[in-house]
């Protein structure tokens, strides 16, 4: 009776284990308010925007951000973003891990990058926050550089000191042009990296 008891636990938490393994959270930062909504530092929203229109999904504002579920092959992929503005993103990203006890490894960051070229995409499992407010904030509220960053690039086309500017600017003519094409690449990854792990996704997409 005992061996069965302890085969029975055993077997009970090896499932929730495994159930854990298969949820996974997909940030988009970004700034909320329709005056953010077209903006260069907004990418990691319009990117769940577009999967979200793509695949029929409705996010649901909920605590510290909007949510919006998303089931394939057996994974549960939960889609944020956060409300607190890009500088307080952090706080979001920690909730959200912790109420839906998602591991650390399935974590991934969508953020713009001024060091990319346009709708240039690099995965990366770990890094400093090159001065993104938003990375900063999840670094210090998760006590780790090592989680998953996807790193949309926005280029560095601005004159000295206008930065802000440029980053909170909408996209251009040509931008918009292309950008359609990089968004559906985005959804490629994102699929890739929840269904074939990091590491072959990194191989796949980082340079595309």
């Amino acid at each position: 009776m005992y061996r069965f008891l302890s085969r029975f636990f055993r077997s009970k938490n090896q499932k929730q284990e495994f159930d854990i393994m298969k949820k996974f959270l997909i940030v988009g930062l970004g700034n909320i308010g329709e005056k953010y909504e077209e903006t260069r530092h907004n990418i990691g929203f319009k990117v769940l925007d577009h999967f979200a229109k793509k695949e029929n999904l409705s996010f649901e504002t909920q605590k510290l951000g909007d949510i919006a579920a998303y089931k394939i092959k057996g994974r549960v992929l939960y889609f944020l973003k956060p409300s607190t503005f890009m500088n307080l993103s952090g706080k979001a990203v920690l909730y959200w891990l912790t109420k839906e006890k998602i591991p650390l490894e399935n974590l991934l960051v969508i953020t713009d990058d001024l060091n990319l070229p346009f709708g240039s995409i690099r995965l990366k499992t770990k890094g400093s926050d090159g001065g993104h407010n938003g990375l900063k904030d999840i670094q210090a509220k998760l006590n780790t550089t090592k989680y998953n960053r996807f790193r949309f690039g926005i280029s560095a086309a601005f004159s000295k000191g206008r930065q802000v500017d440029y980053v909170l600017g909408e996209w251009s003519e040509d931008e918009n042009s292309k950008l359609l094409e990089r968004l559906d690449t985005s959804i490629a990854l994102i699929k890739s990296f929840v269904l074939s792990g990091v590491n072959n996704t990194m191989n796949i997409f980082n340079g595309k």
